[in-house]
């Protein structure tokens, strides 16, 4: 019996476990991991599969049974990070944003952060106004389609591409006259770097947003930027704190401060509350990285940071990669021929579903052809929230929402809010995981039920909103799509009142 039972741990430590993970193209690539496996291992084997070298700015993201999203240590075991059954689904996304996208060395990495970018504005996390969304639509239409051909592009050739979440006819009309009569001749590369150099210019730039509540109840997105921490709530960006100001980030159950000193030694602690313990540690555990990443010089300065003021409580955590000023010197080092890209063909996406083109594409060189990603419905339904209003001042800590001390003026707080859009910044669906399969009656009726945010007209301009989506994998015939729906539910309960102690499922 005991023999047996050795035998069976031996087995059980030699296994290997399925594992699936989503490029950013949609396509899948299937792996086996072993159970001792670290998280490095599935990086360099990504990596190696696209022929990428500058990996550092990528990571992997999955979706725990609790419909809570992670990005994966990539110096600690595979397996015991996940707290699902086998087979795994995970996701290949842009982790941390260029700071410049033109420092990036090789065009296969800017090809793929065009990707995640692209994705980004068509879900809801790249908030901008119409002449801005007009022109980051015409280059993705150069990139994908070539210059403008009468014969081929008939009128309306735009309505057919499916860039926002909801977008009107005028400004169909207006990407199509920008991609008719300005960006003829450029190829496919120089529109995505173009087309990259222009969306880092915009205030939501790099944001992955985490939805979180002030004290007064009021909705508000947490993000952390290649630039520093920002709170985006209504259309405005209320706050703007640069990396080097940051000086802690604390967390204890679902309440998250972050401590900062700005000019004239002015210190400011601001508070918000994230809808679950386990949010909160994800919300924080994102700021220390991208803190670590942005702010040092070496990676040897980073140090392990606590999550609560008490050295004997809370979590610790390092962040153990390469920082960014040592990527962009060791990107500068590379030097081999420019690796082929395999850009993909019109094939359906799950996050954007396409539909066929026929001959619209047949100019195109077939490795220039990419993913045209059409939604089947009208748009990702975003909720609302009519309430936005900036926090409050206290001189209480505990019940306080921003503590301002020493010579903070009013003119350096308005230096610090600026307006991003016309149109309110509530991405609900960015805490989201990517669904498995296309998305069924139930749940489009269950966007339809919410409220719309998206780009609508508004005299001359637009705001354009979009939400950031990510994998997932639980049990079940389709897994995937069944947490998409749970979390959806999740994100409404959170962002329609009530922030739930546990998530409800």
């Amino acid at each position: 019996m005991l023999s047996r039972l050795r035998s069976g741990s031996i087995r059980n430590l030699d296994r290997e476990f399925d594992c699936t993970v989503r490029l950013l193209d949609d396509s899948e690539y299937p792996c086996t991991i072993q159970r001792d496996a670290k998280g490095h291992y599935l990086i360099d084997l990504l990596c190696h599969h696209m022929n990428l070298l500058e990996k550092d700015y990528f990571g992997i993201r999955f979706v725990d049974p609790d419909k809570q999203r992670h990005w994966l240590d990539i110096s600690k075991s595979i397996i015991k990070q996940m707290k699902s059954q086998p087979p795994y689904t995970m996701c290949f996304r842009v982790k941390f944003y260029p700071t410049d996208p033109a420092t990036l060395k090789e065009e296969i990495t800017r090809y793929l952060v065009f990707l995640q970018i692209k994705r980004d504005l068509y879900h809801g996390r790249l908030l901008c106004k119409t002449s801005d969304a007009a022109l980051l639509a015409a280059f993705i239409l150069q990139a994908e389609i070539g210059d403008y051909d009468a014969g081929k592009h008939p009128e309306g050739y735009s309505s057919k591409f499916q860039f926002f979440p909801k977008h009107s006819e005028k400004l169909e009309r207006k990407i199509a006259d920008i991609h008719k009569t300005e960006l003829s001749g450029q190829s496919p590369d120089n529109a995505e770097l173009n087309f990259l150099k222009k969306a880092q210019t915009l205030e939501t730039y790099g944001v992955d947003p985490h939805p979180c509540k002030d004290v007064s109840g009021n909705v508000a997105f947490l993000a952390f930027t290649p630039a520093g921490f920002v709170v985006l709530q209504g259309n405005k960006r209320i706050h703007y704190i640069k990396w080097t100001e940051v000086s802690k980030m604390k967390f204890e159950g679902k309440t998250f401060n972050l401590y900062a000193i700005h000019k004239e030694e002015s210190k400011i602690i601001l508070t918000y509350f994230a809808p679950t313990p386990e949010a909160c540690k994800h919300l924080w555990k994102c700021g220390v990285e991208n803190q670590a990443f942005y702010k040092f010089e070496k990676s040897s300065q980073v140090r392990t940071v606590s999550s609560s003021n008490m050295f004997f409580k809370g979590s610790r955590f390092r962040y153990s990669g390469r920082v960014a000023k040592e990527v962009i010197e060791s990107s500068a080092k590379i030097k081999r021929s420019p690796p082929e890209i395999h850009r993909s063909g019109l094939v359906p996406s799950r996050s954007c579903p396409s539909i066929s083109h026929g001959s619209r594409l047949s100019s195109v060189p077939r490795t220039r052809r990419r993913a045209v990603h059409i939604s089947i419905m009208e748009g990702l339904e975003s909720l609302r929230d009519s309430a936005h209003s900036t926090p409050v001042r206290s001189s209480s800590h505990t019940d306080s929402f921003m503590i301002r001390s020493g010579k903070a003026s009013a003119a350096e707080g308005n230096e610090r809010t600026s307006v991003i859009a016309d149109e309110m910044y509530s991405p609900a669906a960015s805490v989201l995981p990517t669904p498995v399969s296309e998305p069924g009656p139930e749940s489009i009726l269950l966007q339809q039920d919410s409220s719309s945010s998206g780009i609508e007209e508004r005299g001359s301009e637009v705001g354009s909103s979009a939400a950031a989506e990510e994998p997932a994998r639980g049990a079940g015939t389709s897994p995937e799509g069944v947490s998409e729906r749970a979390e959806q539910e999740q994100a409404m309960v959170c962002l329609q009142g009530a922030v739930p102690a546990k998530p409800s499922y």
